[in-house]
């Protein structure tokens, strides 16, 4: 069965094609990282001690972590309203800018990566470190595939602005889902391995 791009709004959801398959595929990764947070409860509800998080882990690069993603949402909204707005220029701004706040994330989670392996912490150590690289590591894996995909339509994706607009505004509200979604899962890991 072909299943059309569409711009407008099917009549049995009420989404357009690919924001329904979006939503779709975000139902996977809820479930995806809603296994690991439930692993993580059974391990450390089954253990008598638990290691404190902000005792091994640095909490001010994890919050300075937490502001730079909490501000590419904000940019990767402005970047979809800018184009709403016909404002094709701002919209290389605002995205420009959560690609730089993107960047600045792996930059800082690479300091912390390497200064656990610096103290010999590894995931091997104890079950908090598996659970930690487990869970960061993959989030990790998500904002580099979130920098691809807002880099494609920032440099070479971005000639369909000039072909059909409303189909380049469409894929970055559907970039901008997947990106918030980036971020809403580190809102959760933050506090959870952090802070707890």
């Amino acid at each position: 069965m072909d299943i059309p791009f569409t711009v407008k709004n099917r009549p049995d959801t009420g989404l357009y094609n690919g924001k329904l398959g979006v939503w779709l595929f975000l139902a996977s990764e809820v479930m995806l990282f809603g296994g690991l947070f439930s692993a993580y409860v059974f391990l450390r509800t089954g253990v008598d001690s638990w290691p404190v998080g902000a005792e091994i882990l640095n909490v001010p690069l994890a919050t300075l972590n937490t502001m730079f993603l909490i501000t590419s949402s904000v940019t990767m909204v402005m970047s979809w309203a800018s184009l709403k707005l016909n404002d094709f220029s701002k919209f290389k701004l605002y995205a420009g800018i959560t690609l730089l706040l993107a960047c600045f994330f792996l930059v800082v989670k690479y300091f912390e990566y390497t200064a656990k392996f610096d103290h010999h912490l590894y995931p091997s150590t104890n079950n908090f470190l598996g659970i930690y690289f487990t869970m960061t590591g993959l989030h990790v894996l998500h904002v580099i595939g979130g920098i691809i995909v807002i880099f494609f339509f920032w440099m070479p994706g971005a000639k369909m602005w000039k072909s059909d607009p409303e189909r380049f505004t469409n894929r970055i509200e559907i970039v901008g889902l997947y990106w918030h979604f980036v971020d809403l899962v580190w809102i959760f890991l933050f506090p959870v391995l952090y802070l707890l």
